[in-house]
C-alpha cells in the first residue's frame, strides 16, 4: 500500500483547549483518522486500552513527571509512536529522560512547517515499527513449525521406531508428495501418535 493511501490513529494527551483545537488543523483526513483527544493521563491510559493507535502525542503539562512516564510506558509497551511536546525551558531535562526510549521531541511553541515535518518522521517511525512487527511474527511462525516437525519427528522415532533422519525425510518426502506445508504434516503425525 502507497504511504500516501495509508491512515493513522492518532491519540492527543492535552488539557489545552487552544492547542488542540489548533492540532486538528494539522491532521489531516483520511491520513490521520480517527484522531482522539484526551485532557490527561489516566483517560489516555483507558483509551490505549481500549484500542491501540499509531501516534500518541503528549502535549506537556500534564503533570511533567506523569507525562514523561506515560511516554515512556507507551512506547515499551504499545506498538505506538509517542510525540512529546515540551517547553523550552523543560525540554532539555525531557530530552534526557525520553530520548533513549524512542520518544520523539518537540520544543514549543511549533510552527506548521516543523510539525509537518515531525509527522514525516512520526510516519516513517510507524512504518519502520510495521515491518519489523511483520518479520518477528515471521520468525515466530517459522520457530511454531520448526518445533512442530521436531514433535513429529520425536514421535516417529519413538512410536514407528524410525531413525531422526528416517523421520525427517518422511516428514519432508509427505510435504512434497501432497503439496503441503510440512506444518501440516507434522500436526497430522502428532494428532494421530501424540
Amino acid at each position: 500500500m502507497d504511504l500516501k493511501e495509508q491512515s493513522y490513529s492518532v491519540l492527543v494527551v492535552s488539557s489545552s483547549e487552544k492547542f488542540n483545537s489548533a492540532l486538528t488543523e494539522y491532521f489531516s483526513v483520511p491520513t490521520f483518522t480517527p484522531v482522539q483527544t484526551v485532557s490527561g493521563i489516566s483517560v489516555a491510559k483507558r483509551a490505549l486500552v481500549e484500542r491501540a493507535f499509531d501516534f500518541v502525542v503528549v502535549n506537556s503539562p500534564v503533570g511533567e513527571d506523569v507525562g514523561i512516564r506515560f511516554s515512556i510506558d507507551t512506547v515499551t509497551s504499545c506498538d505506538s509512536v509517542v510525540l512529546f511536546l515540551s517547553k523550552t525551558e523543560q525540554f532539555d531535562l525531557a530530552f534526557e529522560k525520553l530520548a533513549e526510549h524512542g520518544v520523539f521531541l518537540l520544543q514549543k511553541p511549533i510552527s506548521r512547517p516543523v510539525f509537518s515535518i515531525a509527522l514525516d518522521w512520526l510516519i516513517s517511525a510507524r512504518e519502520g515499527l510495521r515491518k519489523n512487527r511483520t518479520k518477528t511474527l515471521s520468525i515466530e511462525e517459522k520457530m511454531n513449525e520448526i518445533r512442530l516437525v521436531n514433535r513429529a519427528k520425536w514421535l516417529l522415532i519413538s512410536e514407528l521406531k524410525m531413525t531422526e533422519p528416517t523421520a525427517h525425510r518422511y516428514i519432508e518426502k509427505q510435504a512434497m508428495d501432497r503439496c503441503i506445508p510440512r506444518k501440516m504434516i507434522a500436526e497430522e503425525i502428532i494428532k494421530t501418535y501424540g
